[in-house]
């Protein structure tokens, strides 16, 4: 349940999930994101540490990072030079 409520989600795990579902379907891709959590909450729960938010921070802006960089290169082929602006909430 906690892999199908990811759908809607802007984090990385979010990003995974969708990723999944376009490569494998919804159903692997529920499987495959319920196997990500467990192992997630497995390592947890073994070595007694902490949730640490800021993992997950630097793994979104590294993908966010990859995202851009792909969309410079695809823009670049045609023709087009992409600029980074601050985005505003």
């Amino acid at each position: 349940m906690a892999a199908l409520a990811l759908h809607g989600s802007q984090s990385y795990l979010g990003q995974y999930f969708r990723r999944m579902k376009s490569r494998l379907g919804t159903p692997a891709a529920v499987t495959a994101t319920a196997h990500k959590l467990a192992r997630i909450l497995f390592h947890l729960i073994t070595t007694r540490e902490a949730f640490d938010e800021g993992l997950f921070a630097q793994i979104e802006e590294r993908a966010r990072q990859r995202q851009f960089l792909r969309l410079q290169k695809k823009a670049a082929s045609f023709g087009y030079h992409l600029t980074p602006t601050e985005c505003v909430p």
